[in-house]
């Protein structure tokens, strides 16, 4: 049985196959894929994404983008957890 850390890094290629294999080339997240993939966003969340993830201006995101949104993302959801971890009081 794979390990958490392999299971979460099968679930982000996956997820990221699942998207970008929709239109186009099938390596890179195209804005429709994009868009799609992050259906809960605003457009205007979006558009801000969509311009910082797309590092060469090629109007897609490749993998490499892509893993660096998660890395960023994942960092966040830590600082979230830590603040909220050193809100709750001590136990005794």
């Amino acid at each position: 049985m794979a390990c958490h850390l392999e299971q979460a890094l099968a679930l982000m290629v996956s997820t990221f196959h699942k998207y970008s294999t929709k239109q186009g080339d099938r390596f890179k997240l195209n804005k429709a894929e994009l868009k799609e993939l992050l259906k809960h966003m605003d457009e205007a969340e979006y558009q801000k994404i969509i311009n910082d993830l797309d590092v060469n201006k090629d109007e897609e995101v490749d993998f490499q983008e892509y893993a660096s949104f998660l890395a960023c993302v994942a960092m966040c959801f830590n600082d979230f957890f830590k603040e909220q971890h050193q809100k709750q009081p001590r136990k005794k």
